[in-house]
């Protein structure tokens, strides 16, 4: 389903929001594939992002998710707005053992305050690709605000 942004310059404020996300810098995780109502995040295998049993922690996962989300919903909002999540509920559904982690966000309903998303997050080794998590998001556009940045 093509969505439309209401910002012709969506992907632009999109990457410049994630640039200035320090957590996930710190995590590693990076963004790939932006375009309307979709996008794509990515962090690779790191010892130092385990859990106990050496799987990359759902913590991560879920961070990395909920972000995908969030821009997935912000790339169709307003350019005056910024983005924040109300609540998002995950699914773990196999343990995160991979080369690399990617959260691939969609929007599955648009609305001018209140946006519903949805992450599937798949752990890549090599070229097999094995689903580790699913996201579902309420993602809040947010105007108005000096403390929240558009």
């Amino acid at each position: 389903m093509t969505k439309t942004p209401r910002d012709p310059h969506f992907e632009a404020r999109v990457r410049d929001s994630f640039a200035r996300q320090r957590a996930m810098a710190t995590l590693g995780i990076t963004m790939g594939r932006v375009v309307p109502g979709e996008v794509d995040l990515e962090v690779p295998y790191r010892e130092d992002l385990t859990q106990q049993h050496g799987f990359l922690h759902a913590g991560v996962i879920a961070t990395m998710a909920d972000s995908a989300c969030g821009y997935a919903a912000f790339s169709l909002m307003a350019a005056d707005v910024g983005v924040l999540s109300v609540e998002f509920k995950i699914n773990l559904l196999a343990p995160a053992r991979g080369q690399r982690f990617v959260a691939r966000a969609r929007v599955l309903r648009a609305g001018r305050t209140l946006s519903v998303c949805a992450a599937d997050v798949v752990a890549v080794d090599g070229t097999q690709e094995t689903a580790i998590a699913a996201l579902q998001a309420t993602i809040m556009a947010i105007a108005g605000r000096a403390d929240v940045q558009h």
